[in-house]
């Protein structure tokens, strides 16, 4: 899978761009706040059709302007594959696929695999849940629709069942409707949380020998998987909490409520790891998500590199730098200082000042 270019325009400090990638490595550097991450959101909104600063469509739009547009063009299999985005203030993106527009999200997940590694990906392990589950959802999403389906089901469920919870002390024949809800809930609830324990155990297949080599053989890392209930539970929990449910107006259980937990040897991490196994573990997770992208699409898939080299020390830059010597990367950085340090191949380098990308060699 190849990145070949991205067509920008009035996409936050971006009146108009265009931009032709390499297939190896491509470093985009420039001092801070001039539009190198705008760059790399910009692709991954191609390939996710959401921001991965959680940033809302109408944030992403040059200021003073009313739409933006991304175009990105991606080479799979041999073909070419055209996405146009349609950002507007005010109403749903409108998302074309080789000039034919589609309906669904579903349509777009797949045609470009994305890995994303920023510094706030080194706080995964330490911040809170909804960080780690948005890893998992995100993940899956790219790389199994029925899945996708299933949440995008059980979180439109989710909020329906909760605006009725909310609404029954008002209405309180509403009630009646709630069994409604719950089937639907346990339904996708049920198979979300089935293929959420399957990537993990998938993922710690792959993440045990990673992390074991950037450890120097030190540390043997398990990932595991926290349901708030398992599928054989979740019917009984949801019984059980109904009444705690209507009286906080909010449902108290499910997968919106799972976890990720990550042990060396019997020790949580998330608790009492140093900052240097966090962000080790951190380092192989995501070297974990290449392979496993690998794996299970037979497609490597582009790195994108958030000026992530600046937060690792010297020994975690080289195992990453070593790791992705054959993989289409898109490197943020503010100098070149440790490339030319690391005697890392750059295959394109990019100066970015103030909205406007200089292409170097």
């Amino acid at each position: 899978m190849i990145l070949k270019s991205v067509e920008l325009s009035n996409f936050r400090n971006y009146e108009t761009l265009q931009m032709q990638f390499d297939k190896g490595t491509n470093i985009l550097y420039g001092d801070n706040a001039q539009g190198k991450t705008n760059v790399l959101e910009s692709v991954y909104v191609s390939g996710t059709t959401k921001s991965h600063r959680g940033s809302k469509d109408k944030e992403l739009i040059r200021f003073g302007c009313d739409e933006a547009h991304i175009r990105t063009i991606v080479e799979k299999n041999g073909l070419d594959y055209q996405i146009d985005m349609h950002i507007k203030k005010n109403r749903s993106k409108g998302i074309a696929i080789n000039k034919l527009p589609i309906k669904k999200a579903a349509d777009l997940f797949g045609i470009l695999n994305l890995v994303l590694f920023s510094p706030e990906d080194l706080n995964m392990i330490k911040n809170g849940p909804a960080e780690r589950r948005r890893f998992l959802d995100f993940e899956l999403c790219q790389l199994d629709k029925v899945y996708l389906h299933y949440l995008s089901k059980y979180n439109k469920v989710l909020n329906q069942r909760n605006k009725l919870l909310k609404d029954i002390p008002f209405h309180p024949s509403l009630k009646d409707t709630l069994p409604v809800w719950n089937l639907q809930l346990l339904e996708c609830g049920r198979n979300v949380i089935l293929a959420r324990q399957k990537f993990v155990n998938q993922l710690n297949e792959i993440v045990y020998e990673i992390h074991k080599k950037i450890s120097g053989g030190r540390e043997a890392l398990l990932i595991k998987y926290e349901p708030d209930a398992s599928p054989e539970e979740l019917e009984q929990k949801l019984q059980n909490c109904q009444e705690r449910d209507l009286k906080l107006g909010t449902t108290n259980v499910g997968p919106h409520r799972d976890d990720l937990s990550f042990l060396i040897g019997d020790i949580d991490i998330r608790k009492f790891g140093s900052q240097g196994q966090q962000r080790t573990s951190a380092l192989s997770l995501k070297l974990s998500e290449i392979e496993l992208v690998k794996r299970s699409v037979h497609e490597t898939p582009v790195l994108l590199l958030d000026d992530v080299l600046s937060e690792l020390d010297s020994s975690r830059q080289n195992f990453l730098l070593n790791s992705i010597h054959d993989i289409q990367t898109v490197i943020t950085c503010t100098g070149l200082d440790e490339f030319v340090k690391n005697r890392f191949q750059i295959n394109q380098v990019f100066r970015v000042m103030e909205g406007h990308v200089l292409k170097i060699n």
